[in-house]
């Protein structure tokens, strides 16, 4: 299990799913031989609010740049939402200030807070300093009472080599919500070839059966990394998961969520 310090670990939805997969498969480039390593960062931000109470995109944005993260998946993000985070846009200002290109879905969307404003949103993003060849959203299934949840996915292109992320944050009110929402992930990602991640928040710990679902189809990044809460990590819920070979792993003290991020080596090619 990680300490507080900083560790090293080495070590009907059918037819929706068939049309995402469409969309992710179409122009892609030639692959191609591409030797050296992927970071991968997943971050649950919190908005970016801090334990402190502050929302500064400034300091979050140093932490993913100190990371050397090349892609960077992001959970609990806000789009124009409101006053507690500034109606920012907080995919593209932080996309921006670490010179990426952004991809952003909503999972809540909400009326503008006046006329002519824009919608308030608040979903998962991702983060690239590779071109983003293609992206799509996917709504997972879940009660009608209960926050919405879905998927970010995106097709990389990483030095000509096409790379499929998912990114997502799956439902905290059960086990048996998470059940169902990962068995759609593991669906849409099955079908995939080549390097594919699975990575975000899925709000379940090791060995539980949301889990199980898909560490069954994928290897996992970091096996034994708590990352929550940011303070003292003492509970293992965001995860890096994929069909590719993983060399390295790092979880980061951060003082801007609840959520420490946890960066994964990809090994490519």
């Amino acid at each position: 299990m990680a300490s507080g310090d900083d560790r090293r670990y080495r070590g009907p939805l059918a037819v929706a799913l068939l049309a995402l997969l469409a969309l992710l498969t179409v122009g892609l480039p030639a692959q191609a031989d591409a030797a050296g390593v992927l970071r991968v960062l997943t971050f649950n931000i919190h908005h970016g609010a801090g334990p402190d109470g502050r929302v500064d995109l400034d300091r979050l944005a140093d932490e993913i740049r100190a990371s050397g993260a090349d892609v960077v998946a992001l959970q609990e993000v806000d789009r124009h939402y409101g006053a507690r985070s500034g109606s920012a846009d907080q995919a593209a200002e932080l996309a921006g200030r670490l010179d990426m290109q952004a991809a952003f879905a909503a999972n809540v969307d909400l009326e503008p807070a006046g006329p002519d404003g824009p919608r308030r949103q608040y979903g998962t993003a991702i983060l690239s300093r590779y071109p983003i060849l293609s992206h799509t959203a996917l709504r997972l299934p879940g009660a009608a009472a209960a926050e919405p949840r879905g998927v970010l996915a995106a097709v990389l292109d990483v030095d000509g080599v096409p790379v499929r992320v998912v990114t997502t944050h799956l439902s905290a009110e059960s086990g048996a919500s998470r059940l169902v929402q990962a068995t759609a992930v593991s669906a849409l990602v099955r079908g995939w070839g080549g390097e594919a991640l699975v990575v975000g928040d899925l709000n379940a710990q090791p060995g539980t059966p949301e889990v199980g679902v898909l560490t069954a189809m994928l290897g996992d990044g970091c096996p034994g990394a708590s990352t929550f809460p940011a303070d003292a990590p003492a509970a293992r819920i965001d995860y890096v998961l994929g069909r590719a070979r993983f060399v390295d792993c790092d979880v980061f003290p951060t003082a801007s969520s609840d959520h420490r991020p946890l960066l994964v080596g990809v090994a490519l090619g």
